[in-house]
């Protein structure tokens, strides 16, 4: 061979094997180079995990994933199971076009009864299905309808013997007046009460219990009362008698809040009165060996609830079963000995598990970690629960009992993570009015580079009872993925840092909770010098949508404003919402006795001075705030010469962002987006969402 032959060879051979370097190169980089940010539409992919129960012999577990369907516009969800020591992959356990929830073991833990509305078995049933109990063998065959009550099933428990059921159904005079044409349709009412958010319009039903046979679904009315409702029955540990909780002073729809843990027998009869608080006493949980009931109580309106015990046979007063408790605990639940409470609170941004020891009344923290630790159930002897963060869903967790041993069962989303750039979160802290502490939490862009300026998106959460962390939060990841910074706050009425702090709103709303949001957005500009202090927007939703108003009604400082389902003016609010004058306890009376203060304190008497262009967003069905909120400042800033627009949502109440229809969750944030890029990125060439 020539010398130039072997030159020509040897360097189709380099470049052969730079070829498949280069290859090889890329197919290793290509995962990161292939990522991106969140959008709003990433929704529709989510799988969303709740409501997991561990099966009496700790092997199984049951729970439930949600998930979109984009195309009927509605969510789906279905049971699943995985083996509680990882040796199986999680496995779809119902399959039906209907969606199936509340999954709940036997207690022999041969069978998971759940909830769902199947179509009544019998040809040519017109009426629309109502959820129902349904029991399903672990040994596979068709799922057999348990109960057959008119107005369906909302929630059950299996009796400690396996054979009934206590459930919760509606019943009223309704439902024994024939059908007739000619029937009026008018919406009459008595009480102050007519309306909820969540449930929309009052009938003339109203929540009673039921107990029912597995094997024949005979079923019994144990209580009854058109003037109260009754709500989260739990069987005695014997199955001789459920205990209850129910309003009944009679005054339940005149905003009476007096709600009371009562035992009746399984068989129905008189009702013994355990609880002794004139406010709401609710959450009643038996002790292992039947003789005390645990409940959650207020002893005056808006304390924190306490945890308490009380003889399971009544007439003695309860006592406290833990000393120094300053958080608001939920999933109320007994360890298997008795000798301890287990339950859930939020705390300084996090969400956790919590241990009260009944002998010191001492409280210790089981779960830690910058997480959200929720839904928590026990076999006595191991514990479930769902984890998120800010850059990941809920998962599915066990644990011992004292949180050690932890292993993560379930994987939702995995493939979905592995397409995108998730930014983080870091907490800061700083002084705010009467130089309280408060937590802010930044979150960088998606692409963040040193040395170049970005837009910062302020969110203020709702409530004000409510409390931000470092969970997870689509629309902050939205955001960042779009390039701006977020910044988001725990101003004062905020939960999780004690009863204090959150009651630091009385008489408040527009004073030094909105110091504590500015000094907020100060301390960030001096902390962060990657702001753009020229290029900062505003958005919240109810409370902080209420903010969001006032902000804008107080500075010009904010290049854009987005408000959600917001509150302008008490005054209109306080007789048209679902809660009748529901801010007494914030303004220190009433809107009569406090008139003067409930307009000072209202975004509305302000609009002369806002500047910033805002966009409104409101649900046709918002009974919580209702739509002539968002109409009347809307008007007002077109009176003023405002840029400003309003957006509202068909069949949506004020729960839009969390469980509206899939499509509209996602364009509310898609409408966020067009709002911020005309006025913070200044594209004057952005396209509303309904027009694309």
């Amino acid at each position: 061979m020539k010398y130039s032959s072997i030159i020509l060879t040897v360097k189709r051979r380099l470049n052969a094997v730079c070829f498949f370097l280069l290859l090889g190169m890329a197919a290793t980089t290509a995962p990161a180079q292939q990522t991106r940010g969140v959008t709003p539409e990433d929704y529709f992919a989510f799988e969303f995990l709740s409501d997991a129960h561990i099966s009496p012999d700790g092997k199984l577990v049951a729970y439930v994933v949600t998930k979109a369907d984009r195309a009927q516009n509605r969510r789906n969800s279905a049971i699943w199971m995985v083996a509680a020591d990882g040796s199986r992959a999680p496995w779809q356990f119902t399959a039906s076009p209907q969606s199936a929830t509340s999954p709940r073991w036997s207690p022999d833990g041969r069978s998971l009864a759940f909830l769902s509305s199947r179509p009544a078995a019998e040809a040519g049933a017109q009426e629309q299905p109502r959820p129902q109990v349904y029991a399903l063998s672990l040994e596979g065959g068709e799922a057999q309808r348990v109960t057959n009550l008119k107005n369906g099933v909302s929630v059950f428990q299996w009796s400690p013997d396996g054979s009934r059921l206590v459930v919760v159904s509606r019943v009223g005079p309704g439902d024994s007046r024939p059908e007739n044409k000619d029937r009026s349709d008018v919406r009459h009412y008595k009480d102050t009460r007519y309306k909820f958010n969540d449930t929309g319009w009052f009938d003339d039903r109203r929540t009673h219990l039921w107990v029912v046979d597995v094997k024949s679904g005979a079923a019994k009315q144990i209580t009854e009362g058109a003037d109260w409702n009754d709500s989260d029955p739990r069987w005695s540990p014997d199955g001789t008698r459920i205990a209850f909780v129910s309003n009944r002073t009679g005054k339940e729809f005149e905003d009476n809040r007096n709600t009371d843990v009562w035992v009746i027998s399984a068989e129905g009869g008189a009702l013994t009165k355990i609880s002794d608080h004139d406010e709401s006493d609710n959450s009643p949980r038996w002790s292992p060996d039947g003789k005390t009931i645990a409940f959650m109580g207020e002893v005056h309106n808006r304390d924190h609830p306490k945890i308490w015990l009380a003889p399971a046979t009544g007439g003695a007063a309860s006592v406290p079963a833990a000393n120094g408790l300053d958080l608001i605990p939920s999933g109320l639940r007994w360890s298997e000995d008795g000798r301890a409470l287990f339950f859930e609170a939020g705390v300084k941004g996090e969400y956790h598990l919590f241990r009260a020891d009944l002998a010191s009344k001492a409280v210790a923290q089981v779960t830690t970690g910058a997480r959200a630790v929720r839904a928590a159930d026990s076999n006595g002897r191991a514990m479930v629960y769902t984890v998120n963060d800010f850059k990941r869903l809920d998962d599915l967790y066990i644990a011992d009992l004292d949180g050690k041993n932890e292993r993560q069962l379930t994987r939702l989303n995995q493939a979905l993570w592995k397409q995108l750039q998730l930014a983080d979160v870091e907490r800061f802290t700083y002084k705010s009015a009467d130089n309280w502490d408060v937590d802010g939490f930044i979150v960088k862009p998606v692409g963040w580079r040193e040395g170049k300026k970005y837009p910062l998106i302020l969110n203020v959460h709702g409530g004000p009872a409510g409390m931000y962390g470092v969970d997870w939060f689509h629309e902050f990841q939205v955001y960042a993925a779009k390039g701006y910074g977020v910044l988001y706050t725990n101003p004062r009425g905020s939960t999780g840092y004690g009863q204090k702090f959150e009651r630091g709103i009385f008489g408040e709303w527009g004073g030094k909770d909105y110091q504590d949001v500015m000094n907020g957005v100060d301390a960030a500009l001096k902390r962060y010098a990657w702001i753009d202090a020229d290029k900062l927007g505003v958005t919240g939703g109810s409370y902080g949508g209420f903010m969001t108003n006032w902000i804008v009604g107080h500075t010009d400082r904010f290049k854009a404003a987005v408000t959600l389902r917001s509150v302008v003016n008490f005054v209109s609010d306080e007789g048209t919402r679902d809660g009748a004058y529901g801010h007494k306890d914030d303004f220190g009376g009433d809107l009569f006795e406090k008139f003067d203060l409930y307009w000072d304190r209202s975004p509305l008497k302000y609009a002369k001075n806002v500047k910033t262009p805002t966009l409104i967003l409101h649900s046709d069905n918002d009974f919580r705030v209702p739509l002539e909120q968002g109409e009347q400042w809307f008007r007002a800033l077109k009176h003023y010469g405002v840029t400003t627009e309003i957006v509202m949502f068909p069949r949506e109440n004020h729960n839009l962002t969390r469980t509206g229809e899939p499509k509209h969750l996602v364009e509310s944030l898609n409408w966020q987006l067009y709002w911020f890029a005309r006025f913070i990125d200044g594209n004057a060439e952005a396209v509303p969402p309904d027009m694309k």
